[in-house]
């Protein structure tokens, strides 16, 4: 049974899954409390912080440099390490050039690791499965995340631990796990030799373009819409916290649920389906004014998340398997284009005309519509021409 475990990829990319959010949901939900309580950040300080933060997703391309020195697996494990370390030695740097450091250390860790699960689970599951198990694969993070809240709940709320005894614990259990998969899990080989060089292909070019669409939509999620709630409606911490455990509760029987909905009727009517769920929010996100509704299109748009399950899948189908790891980095990198320039943007907008925002965004989901309708309903590879 033990022996089964350490020799399966699936499970290997479910230990990936679960392991990632113990330390970047407790990083994400202490940051803001932290560095205001513990490091007397301002304004100014918290950008700086945020967008180095982001630095290693724009730089995520890099990853194809380090598989000349290190495979894939095994870089995976020791970015997942590097994720666990900057998390368990956030609490102990309280001040601007630590929480800097500590930020790059378990932004590169996470980024890396999100790159390469997304081009291990590629390689490794069969195509007419891939969406199944990425959809599970998606519910087993959110089980990890509602653990992770529920436990930090328990530990700051009833017997005050301090928070760099909470960044410690997980990051510490996320770097364990890390040395414990590198240990005990077979080596898997490559069943296609992967290209060690940037690949940037004119055939990906809808695959790139969608990429870099669903990049710029989540940042104004990410960004905006919670923002919204707390400047339009005054929504507390205590209810952020209970959209986030809705959304993560959610997630567990949704995912799975696209996973098999793709696998039926195509990738192709899924994106369809996510484009036009996103323009009916992102136009409401931009006139409404019910405290209720507004809650029901955060989640609404939070659990549409999951259909990029349908864009992975899509170009597993379409991709030559030897490309599937220097364009998934690629992607990584194009996806991340949208988080240098258009928080600031559209935070300038913002400053006018908080609905434009939603328009915009409203504008971008349209736009990823109508080239949804040049996915074929049947997705096969593409004739390449080197």
């Amino acid at each position: 049974m033990i022996q089964r475990f350490f020799h399966s990829r699936v499970v290997l990319l479910y230990i990936f899954a679960i392991a990632m959010p113990l330390s970047f949901a407790t990083w994400t939900s202490l940051l803001n409390n932290f560095v205001i309580e513990k490091a007397q950040f301002d304004g100014g300080q918290i950008g700086i912080l945020q967008s180095l933060r982001e630095i290693p997703g724009l730089l995520a391309f890099t990853v194809i440099l380090l598989l000349y020195l290190i495979v894939q697996q095994r870089l995976a494990y020791v970015s997942m390490i590097l994720l666990g370390l900057g998390t368990a030695l956030t609490g102990y740097f309280p001040n601007a050039l630590g929480l800097y450091t500590t930020t790059v250390i378990m932004s590169l860790g996470f980024h890396y690791l999100e790159t390469l699960n997304q081009s291990l689970s590629l390689q490794w599951l069969e195509k007419d499965k891939a969406p199944i198990i990425l959809g599970k694969i998606s519910a087993a993070k959110s089980i990890s995340g509602i653990v992770v809240y529920a436990f930090i709940y328990i530990f700051m709320g009833y017997y005050a631990l301090e928070y760099k005894d909470v960044y410690l614990m997980f990051g510490g259990l996320t770097a364990l796990i890390g040395v414990i998969a590198w240990i005990g899990f077979q080596h898997f080989k490559d069943d296609v030799i992967q290209e060690k060089k940037l690949v940037f292909k004119k055939e990906y070019w809808l695959y790139y373009v969608l990429t870099f669409l669903s990049g710029a939509r989540r940042q104004i999620f990410v960004v905006f819409a919670g923002f919204l709630l707390v400047e339009k409606f005054g929504v507390d911490v205590h209810n952020m916290v209970v959209l986030l455990f809705v959304n993560a509760i959610l997630n567990i029987y949704f995912a799975p649920a696209i996973g098999r909905f793709i696998t039926k009727f195509g990738e192709s009517s899924a994106l369809k389906l996510e484009y036009i769920g996103l323009i009916i929010i992102f136009i409401s996100y931009a006139y409404v004014d019910n405290i209720y509704i507004a809650f029901v299109l955060y989640i609404l748009d939070h659990l549409l998340f999951a259909m990029a399950i349908a864009l992975k899948t899509y170009f597993q189908k379409i991709a030559d398997p030897k490309d599937i790891s220097s364009t998934s980095a690629v992607s990584f990198t194009i996806n991340h284009i949208a988080a240098v320039f258009l928080p600031f943007v559209l935070g300038l907008v913002w400053l006018s005309s908080p609905s434009l925002v939603f328009v915009i965004g409203a504008s971008i989901a349209v736009l990823s519509l109508g080239l949804s309708f040049l996915i074929p309903r049947y997705p096969t590879r593409l004739e390449i021409k080197e």
